[in-house]
């Protein structure tokens, strides 16, 4: 779904759920942030084209977040690219995205016997061989991107140690990752089942009133674009 030209989310379908990768572009390079689940490569390409941006212009990706929904298709991207993909991820998260630590939350040894036998083989698959790629660079809280007018880094853990949103300048945009959802048009909080440290997630919310924000693109909801300031406000403030 096209939202401006240059910036645009990616819908992909999985079973019932849809998540939201975000592509900004020029006429020249694409950046993707995200990558979906495992096997939804040729989702990513076709939306991309459906756009009319072609696979080939892709550059670069970034990842919010080690969640395998977020960085499930990064391998697949890597090898069906005809040219180096270069990959950016926050240093906390970096070892689980390269496959030296198993992802946080599909850890089987971490998980019960009722958990793991409740799960459907091909998720049992998944979180035994999750996927992993190389970090090429490393991203830091209040860092800056050049990319499309500037893109700014911020830290906001508590979801993962390593979780980031992204604030595009020109576009006046947070893409929050999973530090918010969109329900209906209104933003959320991080969702407690899937966030380890919901009190450092819910403390990251307040890092977002310090950026003029007109729109959110959450990866769970999608875009969320009415009076985002005052709705953030008062998600900061409930946490009181």
């Amino acid at each position: 779904m096209k939202i401006e030209d240059g910036l645009a989310v990616l819908k992909l379908k999985i079973q019932e759920f849809e998540l939201n990768p975000t592509l900004l572009w020029d006429e020249k390079e694409a950046i993707l942030i995200d990558t979906g689940m495992p096997g939804q490569l040729e989702g990513i390409r076709d939306a991309m084209i459906g756009i009319g941006v072609p696979f080939e212009q892709l550059q670069a990706v970034i990842l919010t977040h080690q969640d395998i929904d977020h960085i499930g298709s990064l391998p697949e991207i890597q090898q069906k690219a005809d040219h180096s993909i270069e990959v950016y991820a926050h240093e906390l998260d970096k070892p689980y995205i390269e496959g030296q630590a198993h992802l946080m939350k599909t850890d089987p040894s971490k998980m019960s016997k009722d958990q793991w036998e409740a799960l459907p083989e091909v998720m049992q698959f998944l979180y035994k061989n999750p996927p992993n790629a190389k970090v090429n660079r490393t991203l830091e809280d209040g860092g800056r991107l050049s990319f499309f007018g500037g893109i700014e880094v911020i830290h906001t853990p508590g979801h993962t140690p390593g979780h980031i949103s992204l604030y595009s300048e020109k576009y006046k945009t947070l893409i929050a990752g999973d530090a918010m959802v969109c329900v209906d048009g209104k933003l959320r909080g991080p969702v407690p089942h899937t966030t380890p440290d919901m009190e450092t997630a819910t403390e990251s919310l307040r890092r977002f009133l310090e950026f003029d924000i007109d729109r959110v693109i959450c990866y769970h909801g999608g875009v969320c674009d009415s009076n985002v300031k005052e709705q953030i406000k008062r998600l900061v403030e409930e946490d009181r």
